[in-house]
């Protein structure tokens, strides 16, 4: 009898002591990792979401309707309220606050591609980095340190929620950048964006509200929202707005106790998962800016003492500042693809704060926006839909026009005609199409948008009639199908063979066509609909994908009670790596790609 094989015996979890009060938080080292197949799951890196994936639009469209329709319905923070206890606050208010002072990261939107994602968690990871401004000489290095705690801002995966995606998309990436710390670990505190809720918040609150170990960090929280109190009298408080950029009856009243552990003179860093500043500045949102719950915590409960906004959804940054010096961050670049920084505009908001800085800047921002002319690059199979689009406006038209020459454009357009009068749903679908573009033209056109929509929809329209009409012309008189057509230019006295292989082929050519011209059509539409008019400045970017211009926030408490944000910037995210072998300290894998930038900087150190 074979002997039995000797059992790795598992590694202890260890064990984290409680301090006396229920709020205050242990700052014990995080369990070391025994997962044998944790450099295999490594191996496998994401590519960034391509959103005009045909399917991927499928499942996009279906995770926002059912989201729409049922999150209202099935508000998982009203359970929360009930049946998952928290504390008041967390308490790190006797933390040392050394010479050094008290650090703490904010990053959002994170877990897309592998290569972004990473490169932000390696930044994150390491526990001394040293940056000079960007556009400075190099003379002057800041030292930041890690922080204490990591607060997600919201939007942890793309493009939904599952345990799969998270685990693929977010807890590998930042594993592999640090699978354990030294004591004191640091903690770890995420608010959820729109894309977490979109299977109803589920495998949010099993990862991040359950006391677990994720990348040498402890989760602490209870539930999708929390306050912190921090060193020198600062809080930061995190709110959970879900699908509506609002936030729920009960969790209005845990701020209210939270506010009431505050002083008069406590000041308040508010991390919502959407930049309400720049949606209401840019009139993206209906109804009035303060007729919900959050503008009411934010005016009524908390008041004044909020010296700091920040938020993520936009994947880019950009400060505004008020004339007392505070201060509205948007910083989405934790690895989600970027999003352009001159659209929506909002240079001066609502109640006075006026931009300070963005990254990239406006003019670099609409440089990168002419890469949609080459779209069929950066989503290739986009052009699966419009070929089919295209195959379909030319069926439904179809006339004998193959042997007919540029030079005789006026008999074709009376040929199509004709044929569109014979068959009427030819005139159903083609308005069906303008119809449809009409409905995803973005609201940002205000009165206009029926107009760019019909615009956009007899672009189409027409590149599907030339289309169409270069392939039939290409097959009958170019190839010569059926050579009989040269006869007479209308009839076709060949056997069926003949104008079975015409057909196949005019309407293979007609969804190559497609396939390759539709593409540059939309980018046309989505680039012009950007730069021009700052409409569709989402859709104009997640087309791209670009995993480059990324950042986070690293935040400093003094000994003088001053708090200074030091933005973190990295222009080109490396696309190769290197195994480090360096243990579960350290990052795995360092970049291994001369077109990389080292991280900077974005703008001098902000003291509020």
């Amino acid at each position: 009898m074979a002997a039995e094989r000797e059992q790795p015996v598992p590694e202890r979890e260890e064990r984290i002591e409680e301090a006396p009060r229920p709020y205050a938080v242990s700052s014990r080292e995080g369990p070391p990792r025994s997962d044998p197949s944790l450099t295999a799951r490594q191996q496998k890196r994401a590519d960034m979401v391509r959103w005009l994936h045909p399917a991927q639009l499928l499942r996009t469209g279906l995770d926002a309707l059912v989201a729409a329709v049922f999150g209202a319905r099935a508000d998982h923070r009203l359970i929360e309220a009930v049946v998952r206890p928290q504390p008041p606050y967390f308490d790190y208010s006797q933390e040392p606050v050394t010479e050094s002072g008290f650090w703490l990261d904010y990053v959002s939107d994170t877990g897309d591609g592998w290569n972004s994602t990473y490169a932000v968690a390696r930044l994150l990871a390491l526990p001394e980095l040293a940056l000079t401004v960007r556009g400075e000489p190099p003379t002057q290095s800041h030292v930041t340190l890690r922080g204490r705690l990591l607060v997600f801002g919201g939007d942890g995966v793309y493009p939904g929620a599952s345990r799969e995606v998270y685990d693929e998309r977010l807890v590998q990436p930042y594993e592999a950048a640090m699978r354990r710390s030294h004591a004191p670990s640091p903690d770890l505190f995420v608010i959820p964006g729109n894309h977490d809720w979109y299977d109803g918040l589920g495998a949010f609150l099993r990862l991040f509200c359950a006391n677990r170990w994720i990348a040498g960090r402890r989760t602490r929280q209870s539930r999708s929202y929390f306050a912190l109190k921090l060193p020198q009298r600062w809080w930061l408080v995190g709110t959970d707005v879900q699908l509506n950029s609002d936030i729920d009856v009960p969790q209005v009243e845990y701020f209210r106790e939270v506010a009431t552990h505050m002083g008069p003179d406590d000041r308040i860093i508010l991390c919502n998962a959407e930049p309400a500043w720049i949606l209401a500045a840019t009139q993206r949102r209906k109804g009035s800016y303060l007729e919900n719950n959050l503008e009411y915590l934010q005016e009524k409960v908390f008041g004044r003492r909020i010296n700091v906004f920040l938020a993520g959804d936009l994947h880019h940054y950009r400060r505004h500042e008020d004339a007392g010096g505070r201060q509205k961050i948007t910083a989405g670049g934790g690895g989600a693809f970027l999003h352009p920084t001159h659209a929506p505009s909002a240079h001066v908001l609502r109640d006075g704060y006026t931009l300070q800085k963005s990254f990239p800047d406006e003019w670099t921002s609409r440089r990168l926006a002419r890469q949609n002319l080459l779209l069929i690059r950066h989503s290739p199979l986009f052009g699966l839909m419009t070929g089919a689009l295209y195959l379909l406006l030319a069926l439904a038209a179809y006339a004998e026009v193959g042997s007919f020459g540029l030079s005789q454009l006026p008999e074709v357009i009376l040929a199509v005609a004709n044929s569109m009068v014979a068959r009427p749903w030819t005139l159903a679908l083609g308005l069906a199409t303008i119809g449809g573009l009409i409905g995803l033209a973005d609201s940002a056109f205000g009165k206009w948008r029926t107009l760019a929509g019909t615009l956009h929809g007899l672009a189409h329209i027409t590149a599907a009639f030339f289309v169409a009409w270069g392939a039939t012309y290409f097959t009958v008189s170019g190839l010569g199908v059926c050579p009989e057509l040269a006869a007479d230019g209308i009839h076709c006295e060949a056997g069926w063979w003949h104008l079975a292989g015409k057909f196949l082929l005019s309407s293979g050519f007609t969804f190559l066509g497609g396939f390759l011209v539709g593409p540059f059509v939309m980018g046309l539409y989505l680039w012009l609909s950007v730069n021009r008019f700052g409409a569709h400045s989402n859709e104009a970017f997640i087309s791209l994908a670009l995993p480059d211009w990324k950042n986070f926030l690293r935040l400093r408490i003094g000994e003088d009670g001053r708090l200074t944000v030091f933005p973190v910037g990295l222009e080109r995210v490396p696309r190769r790596w290197k195994e480090t072998h360096a243990g579960p300290y350290s990052p795995a894998f360092d970049p291994d790609d001369p077109k990389a930038t080292e991280p900077q900087l974005i703008e001098p150190p902000i003291r509020v």
